[in-house]
């Protein structure tokens, strides 16, 4: 799902759409992957299909405990994480990665489009999020996207996710600016699901500019990631969803 920004440009709005267009191997091979699942056979089959994508598997975990112990050592670029496992759950699990290694992005798989299990995951810091029902290509497409910082959600959860957010409050009283007016253009950006590359070229600004944008918004807005950052934007009425 795209929409289309002031400029007529579109973007992406938390969608796999375009994900698996780009070569199979195109810098996978600098990826390094871990996989944790406690289903063998679905691992074993992740472990091939994203090896014949072109990623270098490193590790395979078997549990939470031993997922978060085997990023510690591994040092992964990407984890693609179950969410339901033993000893501890993957939202646990990834929230106690991401402290303990935080270069490390962790996409959460999950077997149903749950706003709770969803809401759970953002809060612990996961890049992306998806059902076990999607294709390679989609997963593939999603490990590449959380390896650059950005945040990938199946469409079921894409869908699940916008229609909590209009659920709440959007019209809290603001009597002074959080955010900078430019800022402010950034988070607009962000929300209509534009990549740094985009919302660089449509503010005719340079890709660090924009991540030392988001760098002071993270900090302003106590956000983790971008998905963290429009939730609140949206919560205090600085940016909303069309």
């Amino acid at each position: 799902m795209d929409s289309l920004t002031g400029n007529g440009r579109k973007c992406r709005v938390w969608s796999l759409r375009t994900m698996g267009a780009r070569g199979k191997h195109q810098e996978n091979m600098t990826i390094r992957l871990m996989l944790a699942d406690d289903h063998r056979m679905l691992r074993e089959g992740l472990s091939r299909s994203m090896s014949e994508h072109g990623f270098d598997v490193v590790g395979e975990a078997r549990d939470g405990v031993e997922a978060v112990n085997m990023a510690y050592s591994l040092n992964p670029d990407v984890i693609l994480m179950d969410v339901s496992m033993p000893e501890m759950d993957g939202v646990e699990a990834c929230r106690q990665v991401r402290a303990a290694v935080p270069g490390t992005k962790v996409v959460m798989l999950t077997m149903h489009a749950d706003q709770e299990v969803l809401a759970n995951a953002i809060r612990s810091g996961a890049y992306g999020y998806l059902v076990k029902d999607c294709s390679t290509e989609e997963i593939a497409g999603a490990v590449r996207m959380a390896s650059t910082g950005d945040t990938a959600l199946s469409p079921q959860l894409a869908a699940s996710m916008l229609d909590e957010v209009r659920k709440l409050d959007m019209a809290p009283t603001r009597e002074e600016r959080v955010v900078t007016k430019r800022e402010e253009e950034v988070l607009q950006l962000i929300a209509d699901g534009c990549s740094t590359s985009e919302v660089a070229d449509q503010m005719y600004i340079s890709q660090k500019t924009v991540k030392n944008h988001l760098a002071s918004i993270y900090q302003k807005l106590d956000a983790r990631d971008r998905t963290q950052a429009v939730l609140q934007a949206v919560r205090m009425g600085i940016v909303s969803l069309e």
